[in-house]
């Protein structure tokens, strides 16, 4: 690239507000999106590569390291770990929680990266307590902690667009405060155009499968209730809407997010939904377009 990498923009982006989703070694769709609606918002063509103008617009050569150092912890390697994980729903209703398979799988979504990102920083190393490792300079998450309310969040609205793949939200006067990939349904759960609002905020949720609302559904299954985790269907939080059965929420699989995979309800990586979820409260007005 002419000025800066793909690390080094997906990070500044990922700390203004404009996520690029799982941090990859290469860019992704989600990365790309980032770039136009950063690109839109600073006042840059929205069509564009990664050039100087956009890094300059990031602050690319006075910001902060992009990558930082972290210790792994005993607790990081503790666990509790669920390393087999059955991909069906109904199968996944026998385990005692839904949580990660592996300490780098912890570790690579607590610095939204994926895990292939995160050996490529680290080449060789092995993932033991006392283990210093690379790592993106962006805002930790942590999945067993519930993000304040943001106090200075105010009057915000959601746009979740169809058309981008991605949530939008706002100030009253346009301000864009985040803006990050989700998934908003498939051919056989479209998502529902229309004005709805946010009516809850559940933290590491249970899910409950019901089958006949899943077009996939095998038969025999029966109704089923998943434990809670980072690695339940709906992650680590569940946005509720005045439109039944639909929220926005977190995923087990933040490398699908922005592909067409969902049941209806719209999807973010377990990081962006807990951002979102910190910014809205009830009554806040959620649009589908």
């Amino acid at each position: 690239m002419p000025c800066g990498d793909v690390l080094s923009f997906a990070v500044l982006m990922d700390r203004q507000g404009f996520s690029p989703g799982q941090i990859d070694i290469s860019p992704t769709p989600n990365f790309y999106r980032a770039l136009a609606a950063m690109r839109s918002a600073r006042n840059i063509a929205a069509e564009g590569d990664p050039d100087c103008d956009a890094w300059q617009a990031l602050g690319g050569d006075t910001a902060d390291p992009v990558t930082t150092s972290y210790v792994v912890t005993e607790k990081d390697i503790a666990g509790p770990y669920e390393p087999h994980i059955p991909p069906q729903i109904p199968e996944q209703a026998t385990l005692p929680a839904l949580e990660y398979r592996s300490a780098r799988e912890k570790l690579a979504e607590r610095f939204h990266a994926s895990p292939a990102l995160l050996q490529h920083l680290n080449p060789g190393v092995n993932l033991t307590a006392g283990q210093t490792i690379k790592v993106p300079a962006v805002t930790p998450f942590d999945a067993d902690t519930r993000p304040p309310a943001d106090p200075d969040a105010g009057d915000l609205s959601l746009v979740v667009a169809r058309n981008e793949s991605a949530v939008r939200v706002s100030r009253s006067d346009g301000t864009l405060v985040l803006f990050a990939p989700v998934t908003t349904g498939s051919a056989h759960d479209p998502l529902p155009p229309g004005q709805w609002k946010v009516t809850s905020v559940t933290w590491r949720p249970a899910f409950h499968y019901n089958p006949d609302l899943f077009w996939d559904a095998k038969p025999g299954d029966a109704k089923s209730t998943i434990k809670p985790g980072p690695n339940n269907p709906v992650g680590v939080v569940w946005i509720g809407l005045d439109l039944e059965h639909y929220g926005l929420h977190g995923t087990p699989d933040p490398e699908r997010v922005g592909q067409s995979a969902s049941h209806g309800c719209v999807r973010l990586s377990n990081w962006d939904a807990a951002r979102v979820a910190a910014l809205v409260r009830p009554g806040t007005p959620v649009l589908f377009q």
